[in-house]
């Protein structure tokens, strides 16, 4: 049975746009019809920088309703509407102001995807999220409906004056190129490993079934990629040392988190316990921590972390892979908090530690590291903790520049601001 692809990439013209979301759709249509489907045969519909909320139902609509497999690929960010606070797609002409009515509601792709049979429909995502979207992620899931399959990535804000590219979908696009349609999960976790290299921060992972999408990762600079695997509730981990990077609180969505093999070590009686209830041996502390986070018992999940932490240093080091692995987690852990300033110290800190072990200083996971501190130094509300977190940032990233030009110059920048705030 012919399949039907459906090309939707859309961002808001102007100083609004977050990610150059038509780019990536000539990459898309230089693959086959049948490869893009998984079919013999495929009709494509494509879909550019649409105007009209309206025009894009009548498309999804008439998707919706073909028989044979439907295969979704959409590429955007989005925004919330100021009254409803729900999410939408952002089209050509949406702002701020008028989400409500020049946006595409989210909701939409589930009620009229609703109806197709278990099986036959897969939304394939590259999203931006602009910053009260992201905070609203933290607490609500992207609901795509119950029978469809949703892999791809939502990344946080690019930053001001930035404009991001989206990578994920290009690396889905590549990997169709050269040659065959790999299943879709083993699709996802390819173009997420492409992309791991680059820079990305505090993604959200998505890869599963249903409303709560059980998977969660990060795509950590030259760290590999975790996410979640299977449908439903169920959730796995793949390999590789990334980070960790929770996804939305859902019901009934798991929480998957990388973890080192092995079971929970027993700590050094001269090294204090966190004052965390007790896990079961055979328990990953991955999967505890991810509850802990769910259920907004930040300082649990970090008591737990921080435990994991002392006892890789006693067992292997300072220095090692597998204590500063549980350094980068506690990293996370502070964002996911809240706390910003105390992700900033964490992800300098965990620089630091590369940069004493001799780690060069454009290895991928130092990049990484710095790259994550500036962004949460940005994150910073209080001026007093960003000025004082500012000249170490500056001095960081004189050593490890990046591969964001002018990155340097930012920091700069933003001290003068801080500075003349104080002044004033």
């Amino acid at each position: 049975m012919p399949g039907t692809v459906l090309l939707l990439a859309a961002s808001p013209a102007g100083k609004g746009c977050l990610v150059d979301a038509a780019s990536v759709l000539p990459v898309l249509a230089a693959v086959p019809p049948a490869v893009l489907a998984g079919t013999e045969t495929a009709n494509v519909v494509e879909l550019a920088d649409p105007l009209e909320p309206q025009a894009v139902l009548t498309r999804l609509r008439a998707a919706a309703a073909s028989p044979g497999p439907l295969t979704l690929f959409v590429t955007g960010q989005l925004q919330l509407d100021r009254r409803q606070r729900l999410p939408h797609l952002a089209l050509a002409r949406t702002t701020p102001a008028t989400v409500r009515y020049t946006g595409f509601p989210w909701h939409w792709f589930r009620e009229e995807l609703r109806l197709r049979a278990v099986g036959t429909t897969t939304l394939v995502l590259d999203l931006h999220a602009d910053a009260e979207s992201w905070v609203w992620l933290r607490a609500n899931a992207l609901d795509c409906g119950p029978t469809v399959a949703v892999h791809g990535r939502v990344a946080p804000p690019p930053g001001r004056w930035r404009v991001a590219v989206p990578t994920y979908m290009k690396a889905v696009a590549t990997v169709l190129r050269s040659g065959g349609r790999p299943p879709l999960e083993q699709l996802h976790h390819m173009a997420a490993a492409r992309i791991a290299g680059e820079g990305e921060v505090g993604d959200l992972v998505l890869s599963g079934t249903g409303t709560g999408l059980p998977s969660g990762g990060s795509m950590g600079a030259g760290m590999g990629v975790r996410a979640g695997a299977g449908a439903g509730t169920g959730a796995g981990a793949g390999a590789g040392t990334g980070t960790v990077a929770v996804p939305p609180t859902a019901p009934g969505a798991a929480l998957a988190i990388p973890a080192p093999s092995g079971p929970l070590p027993p700590l050094p009686a001269h090294i204090p316990r966190a004052p965390v209830p007790p896990a079961p041996v055979d328990t990953d502390p991955h999967l505890a921590i991810a509850a802990a986070v769910q259920a907004g018992r930040h300082a649990d999940a970090d008591a737990l972390a921080a435990r994991w932490e002392r006892s890789a240093a006693v067992e292997h080091g300072v220095g090692s892979e597998e204590t500063l692995h549980w350094a980068e987690v506690r990293a996370d852990l502070a964002m996911f908090a809240g706390d910003a300033a105390r992700s900033c110290r964490a992800w300098m800190a965990v620089a630091g530690a590369r940069l004493t072990a001799g780690q060069p200083v454009d290895a991928p996971a130092v990049e990484a590291a710095v790259d994550r501190a500036h962004h949460q130094w940005g994150r910073i509300g209080e001026t007093d903790s960003a000025r004082e977190l500012g000249p170490v940032l500056a001095e960081l990233r004189a050593r490890v520049p990046g591969r964001r030009e002018g990155a340097l110059d930012h920091v700069h920048r933003q001290l003068r601001r801080l500075q003349l705030q104080t002044q004033s």
